[in-house]
């Protein structure tokens, strides 16, 4: 807490964002005290805790991790079982935005946002007066290179879950793109089954309980549909390539639509 008592919290979602901007802040601001805040849902990907784990150790201060005890099961039953979509982020609101908010409680604070300025999205709207939203990157006109620089000269690097999928979130994150499902698949086969789980029918209604509105992951990993999801992917990143030359593969993915239509995530958890 500063002297005029005003809290600087830097919130962290896992991704590569929010750490180069822990990093950054530390590096430019040290007559600050940066407090540093995670919202876990409890169904987080292991690379993510991992990767929270190393910037803990670099920063040489304890990260706090938020929690909801009641958990995701307690309000999928609270939302009637309507699994969380673009259209009803009550995952969001509840797991991640009112944990860190109760954290907060009355003290002005300022909220740190890894928000780029390379980026076309909204931010994080506090519901409480006393939360002041800053966007550091946006006001320094930081990008996507400029996070690559932190993070490869700090030694942190990316998570590694970026092999594979291109944001931060929960395993079973409905905004993930169809090649991304199947990365989970292939990396962590127990957490798609999980996510499966969670995908219901109901015979007498003709309701479809599906992370996609479109396809259920039993249907998404049929062999055939496995293979047509692989060929897409593969002839987007060529694409993507030849118009993106040089720039790391990362940029290439981010740049991939998706075919859903869900390519803008909630800032709160893939900063």
């Amino acid at each position: 807490m500063s002297a005029n008592g005003v809290r600087h919290i830097v919130s962290l979602s896992g991704g590569k964002d929010s750490t180069a901007l822990a990093i950054y802040l530390r590096g430019h601001h040290p007559e600050l005290s940066f407090e540093y805040a995670f919202s876990d849902t409890d169904k987080e990907l292991p690379e993510t805790y991992q990767y929270l784990d190393k910037l803990e150790a670099y920063l040489g201060q304890p990260i706090v991790r938020l929690r909801d005890d009641r958990g995701f099961d307690f309000w999928l039953h609270q939302y009637g079982g309507y699994l969380p979509s673009s259209r009803m982020r009550w995952c969001t609101k509840q797991l991640k935005i009112k944990p860190f908010e109760r954290f907060i409680g009355d003290d002005p604070c300022r909220m740190y946002i890894g928000i780029r300025a390379d980026e076309d999205r909204g931010g994080y709207r506090p519901t409480k007066p006393n939360i002041t939203p800053v966007y550091p990157y946006i006001e320094a006109g930081m990008t996507l290179d400029d996070v690559h620089r932190i993070l490869e000269e700090s030694g942190i690097g990316f998570p590694k879950y970026y092999s594979w999928r291109t944001r931060s979130g929960c395993y079973f994150c409905f905004y993930q793109r169809k090649h991304e499902w199947l990365g989970l698949r292939e990396n962590h086969p127990e957490l798609f089954e999980d996510s499966k789980k969670y995908e219901k029918f109901d015979p007498a209604t003709g309701q479809r309980y599906t992370w996609s509105e479109r396809e259920s992951l039993e249907e998404l990993e049929h062999p055939d549909r496995v293979a047509e999801i692989k060929e897409k992917h593969a002839a987007d990143l060529d694409r993507g390539s030849k118009r993106n030359g040089s720039l790391p593969l990362l940029h290439v993915l981010g740049e991939l639509d998706d075919e859903d239509g869900t390519s803008m995530p909630c800032s709160f958890c893939h900063i």
